[in-house]
């Protein structure tokens, strides 16, 4: 077997190599400043997410037009808003009602945190993603929302400013990738396991979780180009 931490850290290398400009879009994520700083966006896109669609050609449109239609009008202006609309305000956008559900019920709930606490909504995002642990996540208020598996949890912490990672099936698949390539083992099949082995290949390698877990997605072809490629100009974006 290899020497572990210097093998598997050339092997991190060469997959990084493929994503250039990825670590200004994860410092944008953890600064908490994706979509130009809409926390309402951010909830909506993690619901949007947590039903499994390809999130550059459903998730993205989709949550790029929620935009134009609510946001730039006035109609939702905060958490808050988020949180009171109704179904027939939204289903033309998108159709999946538990989505709808899901994003309602983490803005009311991040909405109350901020009045609790005087905060705004991205601190109030911050704050929740700061104060809560993973080993957990079932019992906490956003954790038991319908809808809310440990992806989304991690997806929203993420997005809070918390650099860590999410355990989809993508990523399970390439970090074993890498670890075969290395020759090492480290725990992948649990959810918590997952996180725990990325985060160790954080301390070894340099890159973040966030950075790690991206890496994973961006790096999947679709037709001639890997996605990192074929979806720069919406990573400026979003």
């Amino acid at each position: 077997m290899p020497n572990s931490s210097k093998d598997l850290s050339q092997v991190i290398n060469v997959y990084m190599s493929r994503t250039s400009g990825l670590k200004e879009h994860c410092d944008r994520c953890l600064q908490t400043k994706r979509w130009g700083g809409s926390v309402v966006l951010m909830v909506v896109d993690a619901a949007f997410t947590s039903i499994g669609l390809n999130y550059f050609t459903a998730v993205v449109p989709s949550v790029m037009r929620f935009e134009k239609e609510l946001i730039v009008n006035g109609e939702v202006r905060n958490l808050r808003d988020l949180s009171l609309l109704q179904a027939d305000q939204v289903q033309f956008i998108w159709r999946n009602g538990r989505s709808w559900q899901m994003a309602k019920s983490v803005a009311a709930y991040l909405d109350s945190l901020a009045a609790a606490k005087s905060l705004d909504d991205r601190g109030a995002l911050r704050c929740w993603a700061a104060n809560v642990h993973l080993e957990n996540w079932r019992e906490n208020p956003i954790g038991k929302i319908k809808g809310v598996g440990i992806v989304t949890f991690q997806y929203l912490r993420m997005m809070g400013g918390v650099d860590t990672a999410m355990p989809d099936k993508i990523v399970r698949r390439v970090i074993k990738q890498i670890l075969n390539e290395a020759e090492l083992e480290m725990p992948t099949r649990g959810d918590l396991e997952l996180v725990t082995t990325i985060e160790r290949m954080s301390e070894i390698s340099g890159y973040g979780p966030t950075q790690i877990c991206w890496m994973t997605w961006l790096i999947q072809p679709e037709g001639d180009l890997v996605r990192m490629d074929k979806y720069r100009n919406l990573l400026d974006r979003i």
